[in-house]
């Protein structure tokens, strides 16, 4: 058994809209635990950290959109360990796409636009949530977000039945 660990954001929007307790709800009760927390308010020059290949493989364009998108207001990020916690957590957010995410998802049961849509409209891509896509991104953000001090072990009451 392996354990890992996976950055989640709650973006300004799902700050904003009152969704943090519900996302955060929906990511523990899977059995992941959260092992740092903080909210923020992020500068262009962090976001600009955070998202460091968005520009080389997607364009300026995309990367001004996401770095202006995260700078709008305060993020909330968590550290979760787990089972397979990047497959979990990405499966319980949804696709990346709102209107592509299914039902049950949190993208699918609270975001809603589309990138066809935010496109033609110049309109951003609000999906509430970021998390790590993989072990290798999982450890470059996490390290960029939190300082081994801020990371804390400890055994949920539930461990011995989840893992």
């Amino acid at each position: 058994m392996t354990l890992q660990r996976s950055l989640v954001l709650i973006k300004p929007d799902g700050v904003q809209r009152g969704l943090s307790g519900e996302i955060i709800k929906r990511i523990e009760q899977t059995g992941l635990k959260i092992i740092a927390i903080k909210m923020v308010w992020v500068d262009k020059n962090f976001a600009k950290n955070h998202y460091f290949d968005v520009g080389a493989r997607h364009g300026e364009k995309v990367l001004k959109s996401l770095v202006d998108y995260l700078t709008e207001g305060p993020v909330i990020a968590i550290c979760f360990e787990g089972v397979d916690t990047i497959a979990v957590i990405r499966k319980i957010a949804g696709s990346t796409y709102p209107n592509e995410a299914l039902p049950g998802t949190i993208r699918g049961d609270f975001a809603h636009i589309s990138k066809n849509y935010a496109n033609t409209n110049d309109r951003k891509v609000g999906n509430l949530i970021h998390a790590s896509a993989n072990e290798e991104d999982a450890q470059k953000e996490l390290k960029l977000w939190f300082s081994i001090d801020e990371m804390h072990s400890y055994k949920r009451s539930d461990e011995n039945h989840l893992i």
